[in-house]
């Protein structure tokens, strides 16, 4: 499809999707909801982007979150439900095998942060601002909020984050957990970019598992993790990627991987 909310790059491996709407802090409206949605489900089958940045245009806002303007006219609850399921960019976003980094500058609010909380590694500029402030709208995070941020931060910060619907600083995010790494303001693209060029270089596929291991792991019991470990360590002793490595390894050379 044509993209006009969001940006969308592929280069040297690295897929960056940019928020783009930055007269109104980047919100999220329906429009940029069915963009991200096809963009990350076209990304979830391609082979030639090993990873994917997240970001936002401008110098004010990630994204605010969700476009007021779409909750002034009254909504029928089931048609809103199957809407959502339908147009789920979430959902897609799970179904990446690729690294996922958010580049959080300025407002990462609501909708905003919860789509940074789908992404597998968050680095925040100083000047951002990190929420759940749906309390103050009289809702609570329906994008995942509720779920992910505990699974982050832990039980009693996320309960004190969304019942008060505070924002917080980039430098409290990161002592808390919900950011990898705070960078000067302004550099938080380039620090993701600097991060994406590192994974990129990487065995895709040994990428792509490692991710799995960690993701699905955490949802099952110990036993049952230990076990997709090994299943899928398995796997990469006979691709060919796996004996490029050692050949490299031996003959003190950098590697020449194909994804086989």
């Amino acid at each position: 499809m044509a993209y006009e909310a969001i940006r969308y790059e592929l280069a040297d491996g690295i897929a960056t999707i940019t928020l783009n709407r930055p007269a109104v802090h980047n919100a999220m409206n329906e429009r940029m909801r069915e963009e991200l949605t096809a963009c990350f489900g076209e990304l979830a089958r391609a082979e030639d982007a090993r990873v994917i940045i997240v970001t936002g245009t401008g110098e004010r806002a990630f994204s605010a979150g969700a476009d007021i303007r779409e909750f002034v006219a009254p909504q029928v609850p089931v048609r809103f439900r199957d809407s959502r399921r339908r147009v789920d960019f979430r959902a897609a976003m799970d179904r990446c095998p690729q690294p996922i980094i958010a580049a959080i500058r300025g407002f990462a609010l609501g909708g905003g942060l919860e789509l940074a909380l789908a992404c597998d590694i968050r680095i925040a500029g100083e000047d951002s601002q990190l929420g759940l402030t749906e309390v103050n709208l009289a809702i609570i995070p329906g994008g995942g909020g509720t779920q992910r941020l505990p699974r982050v931060v832990g039980r009693g910060k996320a309960l004190e984050m969304i019942l008060t619907g505070a924002r917080i600083p980039a430098d409290e995010a990161l002592r808390i957990g919900l950011v990898e790494r705070v960078v000067p303001e302004g550099q938080a693209l380039a620090a993701a970019t600097e991060l994406a060029r590192t994974l990129a270089a990487r065995a895709p596929v040994a990428l792509r598992y490692a991710k799995e291991a960690i993701v699905k792991g955490l949802e099952l019991p110990l036993a049952d993790g230990l076990r997709l470990e090994t299943d899928l360590s398995t796997l990469l002793r006979t691709t060919e990627d796996r004996v490029e490595g050692a050949k490299a390894f031996l003959e003190k050379r950098p590697p020449r991987w194909t994804g086989r």
